[in-house]
């Protein structure tokens, strides 16, 4: 594929705004469509990074006859839905984390991507961070094994508010959305299956209706484990942090930036093009899409950490 890819974008809030940053470095692709749920705020947006077509329907979008592929910014309990939309429209799709709020969802999704042949991309942003990608090239190398991976994803969120503290249309999972990076993570740099998983959750918040604390254990088959522990009450420094703990070495990493167990920073300028995680996302589910090939953190690679979540779940409806 050598022409321009043409692509619609839905969510235009916190997110979708850091895609359409990240699109602007990436060539022979143009976003034409953009959606939202209030009309007036998605056009303000739109006239922003130079969208022509605007609506609040992504059945709308999908009929535009030129349109190549989607990306969903869009609220996570609308995830397989709009996934399996897009793909039975006949367009490639990268939706953001996670695939679905159940099993169930993301099994189907998985399903109609084998069916269509279609790119359908996961938005596991932390395997494209270039900290953690110099993890996972330092582990290919042989140079260094995960003992353990010690994560902290900690939020101030006691209402209901977006990454720009903007009032949300929708209530935030710790589970289903902030645990699915790590859960996958672990795996992924592991290259091991998780085998067993263990959680507990604190009380459940009387508006939202969501617990604002929980903690997860992780066994790898090879023997790894994995420790996180998530947060919507922490009034301090926001945001994930791991630590990985291995047999050669300690790694400290905070989005897009590494360090060693002693606060030492190094240099991952040259890992990839880009500084950028949510960039090289993107350039992933592009390059696929002209490439014809699978990309990293396809629906189908990324099918196991849901599982997980299913499992971990059923476990905290069963302690009440």
């Amino acid at each position: 594929m050598t022409k321009t890819i043409k692509v619609a974008l839905a969510g235009a809030g916190a997110f979708g705004v850091k895609h359409l940053d990240g699109i602007q470095n990436i060539e022979g692709v143009e976003v034409i469509s953009l959606i939202g749920r209030e009309l007036d705020k998605t056009k303000e947006v739109a006239a922003k990074y130079g969208v022509g077509h605007v609506t609040t329907e992504l059945s709308e979008s999908l009929a535009i006859p030129e349109l190549d592929a989607v990306i969903l910014c869009t609220p996570t309990q609308m995830h397989a839905e709009q996934t399996l939309a897009c793909l039975k429209a006949g367009k490639h799709v990268q939706v953001e984390i996670p695939l679905a709020d159940s099993w169930a969802g993301a099994d189907a999704v998985v399903a109609e991507q084998k069916k269509t042949g279609l790119v359908a991309m996961c938005g596991h942003t932390r395997r494209f961070n270039p900290s953690h990608q110099y993890v996972n090239q330092q582990i290919t190398a042989g140079k260094f094994n995960i003992q353990q991976m010690d994560v902290q994803t900690y939020f101030f969120r006691r209402t209901n508010t977006n990454a720009l503290g903007q009032a949300r249309s929708w209530t935030d999972h710790l589970l289903w959305h902030h645990a699915a990076h790590t859960v996958d993570l672990f795996a992924y740099q592991a290259n091991s299956p998780i085998v067993q998983a263990n959680a507990i959750q604190g009380p459940i918040h009387p508006v939202l209706g969501i617990a604002m604390d929980m903690s997860i254990q992780l066994r790898a088959a090879n023997g790894a484990i994995c420790t996180l522990s998530l947060s919507f009450n922490n009034d301090g420094p926001l945001g994930t942090y791991f630590r990985y703990i291995g047999d050669t070495a300690t790694y400290i990493a905070r989005y897009d930036d590494l360090f060693t167990g002693k606060e030492e920073k190094i240099d991952v300028s040259n890992v990839a093009v880009s500084m950028n995680g949510i960039e090289l996302q993107d350039r992933e589910f592009f390059a696929a899409i002209k490439e014809g090939r699978e990309p990293n953190s396809s629906v189908g690679r990324v099918l196991d950490c849901y599982r997980v979540l299913h499992q971990l779940e059923q476990q905290l409806a069963q302690q009440g």
